[in-house]
């Protein structure tokens, strides 16, 4: 089965970053993930950002979209053809609001500062995921450590390294409790198609 939810994604996630190439502060301003506690007596967050700060990246960064839509398509596609496009797309969806509401609460109960959240890197990890529960024995290899392992192994060391990195508030401009918030939206798909298997 050929992917097609997935490179729309990716189609949309392009067309947003140009969109705010041109229009600049403003983009973040409206669609950005901000705290629920008003911001110099500023309200900020809006209900959409919930999915809508998952379109947006970091404008000067080019490798922040781009590391982003790599894991994307890499694991997006194959759970795609795997599951078929609903299924995927709602993955997806699912980890992009666990994620916005783990980074919404857990980092104000540590008392981290509070800022604005943007990427798709929530939704990524969902499908990280399912791609780990999919394919468990299939061989992958992380970036940063250059070293094959299989997919679960994978998925776990990097679950374990962000809730380290959130805990000790390390790389504090990373979202890491959104990460670890995908994989919760990205665990509830999977249990969901668990249940449908069963049946």
């Amino acid at each position: 089965m050929r992917p097609l939810a997935i490179p729309l994604l990716i189609a949309l996630n392009v067309i947003a970053y140009l969109w705010e190439r041109a229009v600049g502060d403003r983009a973040e301003l409206l669609f950005a993930l901000w705290p629920l506690q008003p911001l110099d007596g500023q309200q900020l967050f809006h209900a959409w950002q919930l999915v809508s700060y998952a379109f947006l990246h970091d404008p000067l960064e080019i490798g922040h979209i781009l590391f982003n839509m790599v894991g994307l398509w890499m694991f997006g596609g194959e759970v795609e053809r795997q599951v078929g496009p609903r299924w995927v797309l709602a993955c997806y969806f699912a980890s992009v609001i666990t994620a916005a509401l783990s980074q919404l609460i857990v980092p104000s109960l540590l008392g981290a500062p509070a800022g604005l959240t943007i990427g798709a890197s929530g939704g990524v990890f969902g499908l990280v995921l399912a791609y780990a529960w999919l394919f468990p024995r299939r061989k992958v290899i992380a970036l940063l450590l250059p070293i094959p392992m299989p997919a679960w192994l994978f998925a776990t060391l990097y679950a374990g390294v962000e809730l380290f990195l959130g805990v000790t508030r390390s790389q504090a401009s990373v979202a890491h409790f959104a990460h670890l918030g995908g994989m919760i939206g990205g665990g509830f798909v999977i249990w969901q198609w668990r249940l449908r298997y069963r049946r």
